[in-house]
C-alpha cells in the first residue's frame, strides 16, 4: 500500500508557520517512526505546579513499605449508570440480575445507582426496596451531586431501605473551578457543605428510622490542591458530625489520571496524615 504525501504545518522561529510535505504511512507501519516523535515537550510536568510537601505530619512516605494484612471493605459500584452510563446502559432486568449476583457473592456495600440521574435508576432502586430484595446486613449506596433538586430526589429514591450510604460529590479541582464553575475556593467549599447539611436535615426528618452513613467525594481529587482538598473534606465531616462510631467515608478519586500511581499514593498518604480526626473517617 503506497504512502501519501500530505502538507504538514511546522512552527518557525518567528512564531509563524511553514508547510513541508511528509510521507503518511498506513497504520501499522513501523518504518522510520523516529521521524514522527510524540510532541511531549509541549506538556508541562504535573509536579511542576502540583506540590506534595513533606512536613512535620508527613515527614516521609511510608506506603512502599506497607503490605495489606486484612481485606479492605469492598463496595461494588458496577450498578451505577447515571452520568457514567455505558453506551448501552443496563435495563431493569440486567440491573436486577447483577444486584442479586453481587449479593450472592457476599458484598455488604453495593452502590445501586444514581436515582436522580435517570428514571431507570430510580425505578430500579425503588423496586429492590419495595420488594424486600436487600438483605438486612447489606448497605445500599446511592450517588448524587451536591445540588438541592438532585438531593431531594435521591432521598425519595431510598426511603424505606434499612441501611443507606448517601454518596454526595462536587468537583474541587483547580481546572474545573477555573474553567467550569469560574468560582473561588470558598464557593466550591460552600457547595459541598450546603449539600451535606441538606442531606443531614433530610436524613433526620425523612430517614429517621434508617441507618444512614455519608460518603463524600471531592471529584477530580487528583487535580485538587491538597490543602484545599483537606479543607473541604474537614468541613464536610464537621457539617455531618462525623464520629468514630459514625464515620464519614471519604472517597478520594482519581477521576482524571494526571500522574503515575506513586504520586496518587503520596496524595492519599498525605491526606491520611493531615486529617485532624482520622478515626472519624474511612478512606
Amino acid at each position: 500500500m503506497a504512502g501519501v504525501e500530505e502538507p504538514v504545518p511546522l512552527s518557525t522561529s518567528n512564531g509563524g508557520s511553514s508547510l513541508k510535505k511528509r510521507k503518511f504511512r498506513p497504520a501499522g507501519s513501523a518504518e522510520n517512526l523516529a521521524d514522527m516523535p510524540m510532541p511531549f515537550e509541549k506538556y508541562r510536568s504535573f509536579q511542576s505546579w502540583y506540590k506534595i510537601p513533606f512536613d512535620s505530619k508527613w515527614a516521609k512516605r511510608t506506603w512502599p513499605e506497607k503490605t495489606l494484612t486484612e481485606a479492605p471493605r469492598w463496595c461494588s459500584v458496577d450498578l451505577r449508570d447515571g452520568n457514567q452510563a455505558l453506551i448501552n446502559p443496563m435495563n431493569h432486568e440486567k440491573k436486577l440480575r447483577l444486584f442479586c449476583h453481587l449479593v450472592s457473592l457476599g458484598y455488604k456495600e453495593i452502590e445501586v445507582g444514581f436515582p436522580a440521574a435517570s428514571q431507570t435508576d430510580f425505578d430500579f432502586i425503588r423496586y429492590i426496596i419495595d420488594n424486600g430484595l436487600i438483605p438486612d446486613d447489606v448497605w445500599i449506596q446511592v450517588l448524587t451531586q451536591a445540588r438541592e433538586p438532585l438531593i431531594r430526589r435521591t432521598i425519595e429514591g431510598v426511603r424505606g431501605a434499612k441501611n443507606v450510604v448517601l454518596h454526595i460529590y462536587n468537583s474541587t479541582s483547580e481546572l474545573q473551578r477555573r474553567v467550569v464553575f469560574k468560582a473561588e475556593r470558598d464557593v466550591i467549599k460552600k457547595m459541598a457543605v450546603d449539600g451535606t447539611k441538606l442531606l443531614k436535615e433530610l436524613a433526620s426528618s425523612e430517614l429517621k428510622d434508617h441507618n444512614v452513613r455519608l460518603e463524600y467525594s471531592p471529584e477530580s481529587f487528583t487535580g485538587t490542591e491538597l490543602d484545599f482538598a483537606l479543607d473541604v473534606c474537614e468541613a464536610v465531616c464537621d457539617a455531618w458530625g462525623a464520629t468514630p462510631a459514625n464515620q464519614v467515608i471519604l472517597n478520594l478519586p482519581s477521576t482524571v489520571e494526571m500522574a503515575t500511581p506513586n504520586v496518587y499514593a503520596d496524595q492519599i498518604e498525605w491526606m491520611c496524615a493531615h486529617l485532624s480526626r482520622r478515626d472519624c473517617v474511612c478512606i
